[in-house]
């Protein structure tokens, strides 16, 4: 398409020539120009291609003498280039002084100005240097003031001045006009200060606007829920919030996992229960099913029976091994208990396995077998490694062989498990 679009402008261009020179050839003009007894005579046509001949050497004659300061200016232009680049390069190394220095040289150049001293800021932030980072903030805002006051608040919320971020953002955010990183900010140092309020209401347009990708945004999303949760000062309180966020939100894990212990805090263990299992019926969750060994002892032997059902469909579950091994614990069937949470910790060892594990055999009245469980739930919660069980123990001679169970889709096909 664009060979025919050429061939049909030199068309028109050579149409237009050919009438132009028969037009011109009728009558060419005449052009006189006298000057102290200087005179020159010639048509219109010559007198045109002589002016622009004149602007030609003109021009030329100006950049030639212009082109010692153009090559000081390149030079410039390109040694800035260069610094720019290094001092990224250095500020994703974590050679954060050097990438200050390069950046600070860099802003030498209008043109790169403002994104040197916003990477140099960011330089100098993560070296600790606040004092300097807002300095060079101060000079970025002149030519990028929305970035600028972006990493101003990340800067202010780093030092732990959340208030302050939180105030700095305030404005633009009840504007509407808060940029993408604006609103994650914003929700970061409201959920510092305390705020939930503010970064609930955050979260519509931090993620309309795709600042954070699903995982992130859904991160960010469920730990924001969870803590405006657990702030809930009386189970009215609870409640209300609850009721008034959407389905959708309800349906996070993380908020129905803090809903669910808070309420439980507060009393309410059935409609923490009812929310817990609706949630597993829905989709299973670690998390959740490890909360739901947790609230309390009401109607325990029911909820044991309900667990122990979910074993045949998730046998290589360690949270649901623990839940169980939890529940066997407080109603006493030791021999249960031990089965269950030996087999949690051949899937996935954890402190929680071994404080129950310890639990079973204090109620066995074997003490010392106890204290070496807890022991060990203490070097798992410290990051250490647990010690075996003497051998002859009911622990160690538990079968924690995985189980390998088939699954299928929708659609009835056996696929493996991921």
């Amino acid at each position: 398409m664009t060979l025919w679009r050429w061939i049909l402008l030199l068309v028109i261009a050579a149409a237009v020539a050919a009438f132009g020179w028969h037009w011109v050839a009728e009558d060419p003009g005449y052009v006189l120009v006298q000057l102290r007894g200087w005179q020159a005579e010639t048509s219109v046509v010559g007198a045109i291609v002589l002016l622009l001949v004149l602007w030609a050497l003109i021009v030329l004659v100006v950049r030639l003498v212009r082109w010692p300061f153009g090559a000081l200016s390149r030079r410039h232009r390109r040694v800035s280039r260069k610094r720019l680049a290094a001092g990224l390069v250095a500020l994703m190394e974590g050679r954060h002084g050097d990438a200050e220095r390069d950046l600070n040289r860099a802003s030498r150049l209008d043109s790169l100005r403002g994104p040197a001293l916003l990477a140099s800021a960011e330089a100098a932030s993560r070296r600790g240097e606040q004092v300097r980072a807002l300095e060079a903030l101060d000079e970025a805002s002149q030519t990028e003031p929305r970035a600028a006051r972006v990493l101003r608040a990340r800067v202010l919320r780093r030092d732990s001045k959340a208030a302050e971020a939180l105030a700095l953002l305030a404005p633009e955010a009840d504007a509407g006009t808060l940029t993408p990183g604006g609103w994650r900010e914003l929700v970061l140092a409201a959920l510092d200060t305390g705020d939930y309020r503010r970064a609930r209401e955050a979260l519509e347009p931090l993620q309309k606007s795709g600042a954070l990708g699903a995982r992130g945004f859904a991160q960010l999303e469920g730990q924001v829920l969870a803590a405006s949760l657990k702030s809930a000062p009386d189970a009215a309180a609870l409640n209300q919030l609850w009721s008034q966020l959407p389905k959708q939100q309800r349906r996070i894990p993380a908020a129905i996992d803090a809903y669910a212990r808070t309420a439980a805090a507060y009393g309410m263990v059935l409609p923490a229960m009812d929310e817990v299992e609706s949630a597993l019926r829905r989709e299973w969750s670690p998390t959740l099913i490890e909360t739901y060994g947790l609230l309390g002892d009401d109607d325990l032997d029911a909820r044991l029976r309900r667990a122990e059902g979910w074993v045949d469909a998730h046998p290589n579950d360690a949270a649901l091994m623990l839940t169980l091994g939890r529940m066997c614990v407080r109603v006493k069937l030791w021999g249960k208990a031990h089965q269950y949470l030996d087999r949690s910790l051949a899937l996935e060892p954890s402190s929680g396995a071994w404080e129950a594990l310890g639990d079973t055999f204090a109620g066995e009245d074997n003490m010392a077998m106890a204290q070496l469980c807890y022991r060990n739930a203490l070097s798992i919660a410290r990051g250490g490694k647990a010690k075996d069980l003497p051998a002859g123990t009911v622990s160690s001679r538990m079968n924690t062989r995985p189980i390998a169970v088939e699954e299928r889709s929708e659609h009835g096909v056996p696929r493996l498990r991921e």
